[in-house]
């Protein structure tokens, strides 16, 4: 879910709620190939090759000043040694509520149901297709202060997930968000994930880096993310790349 940037928040951070009425669209690509992976016990080792890409649209709309309501859908293709895959990505649907929302701090509860596509419904285990239903529970936390006089903000996600006929997920996401100028974002992201899976755990830590320049109530975003520590899971790396309006 994290892929957040600079919006209606003070913090940059989808902690904060959307202004009531306001929306956000953000239409995103994000590739990823590899040739190595993580095994059961940590190390990384050789595969065939394999690689994912997707094309995603999230929306999200202030319907109050603490409520906002959002969505997701796209496409999505994937090949490998023994997968091969094209058609609709995952549909989610929920909403976020302000449980505080100060200048500086802000803090949040998320809620929402995915319905699963033709691709990867969760993470990287299972075949394409599988699961049906899942039911998200979100805590978002978010801090905004200055670094060199500059905006500097933080972020922190807790997500439980709970999946029909897959094994359920626990997740920990964090950004750390800086404009060195008004019209130019850097932000450092992380994503990191396990699997209630039986007899080994499926392990995911994944590192982005990213550069966004604001062009009025346009903003692009251009990045780029990779593995760093996993069990099960592949060594994957690519980019992503996203358009964002305001209106």
């Amino acid at each position: 879910m994290l892929a957040m940037l600079c919006h209606a928040g003070p913090a940059c951070a989808w902690a904060w709620p959307m202004e009531a009425g306001q929306t956000q669209a953000i239409f995103k690509y994000e590739g990823e190939s590899a040739d190595e992976a993580f095994d059961p016990d940590g190390i990384v080792v050789p595969v065939a090759p394999q690689d994912e890409e997707s094309f995603s649209l999230f929306v999200e709309h202030g319907l109050t000043s603490r409520i906002t309501l959002q969505g997701k859908l796209g496409w999505t293709r994937g090949t490998g040694p023994f997968t091969d895959f094209n058609g609709r990505g995952p549909i989610d649907l929920g909403g976020r509520y302000a449980l505080l929302k100060g200048p500086k701090t802000a803090l949040s509860v998320y809620a929402g149901v995915t319905f699963p596509g033709e691709g990867r419904n969760a993470a990287y285990y299972p075949d394409p297709g599988a699961g049906e239903m899942d039911v998200e529970v979100r805590l978002l936390a978010g801090r905004s202060g200055t670094l060199w006089k500059r905006h500097l903000f933080g972020e922190v996600q807790l997500a439980q997930i709970a999946r029909k006929d897959l094994p359920d997920e626990t997740r920990v996401e964090t950004t750390i968000g800086w404009h060195p100028t008004r019209r130019w974002l850097l932000m450092a992201q992380t994503y990191a994930g396990r699997a209630e899976a039986e007899p080994t755990a499926p392990l995911w830590v994944k590192s982005e880096i990213s550069v966004v320049r604001d062009v009025g109530d346009w903003r692009l975003q251009a990045g780029w993310r990779s593995s760093s520590l996993g069990v099960e899971s592949p060594v994957s790396r690519g980019p992503v790349l996203a358009i964002w309006r305001t209106f």
